[in-house]
């Protein structure tokens, strides 16, 4: 047997890179260092340990396994204040889980769980939040958009010098504008729905997709599982405008020149042009 190498592959964006594995039923972990955050955990690759905020979609092992791996590593490490958004419903289980890991490693390591539903915006720093939206998965499932807000000096403002800013600021007056630039948005595990609705999905610069199923023959398994199949794609992906769609979670019984082949065969030009694999060797860094 020939051991093979734990591998992440890297997305660069520019003002932020995307560094992941996905593959169905065996890991999912999104890691975006620039954002400090990282789209469920997997196994916890080492390259997760230092970003401070897990944004957990839901429960099932291949994408939280490694949660009481990243607490208590960090505690090893002597790194502080790493804090995991989950769905409300998994508040109480991994909090019984880090009971029982404590029970076996001798204590119980540092920890934060914070719950999270549908339509709430967590701030993950200052002018970067991360957006909840439910998901068409298990019970309480949720995906997540990180946003970069900027407050903007309204129009009627700009002409103004600086101590007449400050008179006004001084007298109450709302100066500013919210605006919202949508950056990463990750589904999660889903099955086919209408994401586009929701602004800050649809207008993300990537989109974080999962695509499980290829083979004809596995529609009823996608269905049942609700998870997306190649033949869902045009309408989950109709009315996206994002820069880059990345397609994660394929199983590995999938043979990836038949995915292409599929997705050539299903998709427009317009959005197949911007559709990509995460697990592709072109985002695989040589040594």
């Amino acid at each position: 047997m020939k051991p093979r190498p734990y591998i992440l592959s890297q997305l660069d964006m520019g003002e932020f890179t995307i560094a992941g594995y996905s593959v169905a039923g065996e890991e999912s972990v999104f890691i975006t260092p620039e954002l400090d955050c990282c789209f469920d955990i997997g196994k916890c690759p080492r390259e997760a340990l230092t970003v401070n905020n897990v944004l957990l979609t839901h429960g099932h092992m291949d994408h939280v396994a490694g949660l009481p791996y990243y607490f208590s590593q960090r505690d090893f490490q002597g790194i502080a204040n790493g804090t995991a958004f989950v769905p409300v419903p998994l508040v109480d289980p991994l909090e019984d889980l880090m009971r029982a890991i404590g029970r076996v490693e001798g204590h119980v390591p540092p920890h934060r769980f914070v719950g999270v539903k549908d339509g709430e915006d967590v701030e993950i720093r200052r002018g970067l939040v991360a957006r909840v939206f439910a998901t068409r998965h298990i019970r309480g499932s949720v995906g997540f958009t990180l946003i970069d807000v900027r407050r903007k000096l309204k129009e009627e403002y700009l002409g103004l010098s600086g101590p007449q800013i400050v008179e006004l600021k001084n007298k109450g007056v709302e100066i500013t504008r919210r605006e919202e630039y949508p950056l990463v948005s990750y589904l999660g595990d889903t099955g086919e729905a209408d994401y586009s609705r929701l602004d800050h999905v649809a207008n993300a610069r990537v989109l974080l997709v999962e695509c499980t199923f290829f083979e004809e023959e596995h529609m009823d398994r996608a269905r049942n599982g609700k998870h997306i199949h190649a033949r869902n794609l045009p309408a989950v992906l109709e009315g996206m405008n994002n820069e880059k769609i990345v397609i994660v979670h394929v199983t590995r019984r999938t043979n990836m020149s038949l995915a292409r082949r599929t997705l050539r065969k299903t998709l427009r030009k317009d959005i197949l042009d911007r559709v990509t694999f995460l697990m592709s060797r072109k985002y695989i860094e040589a040594d």
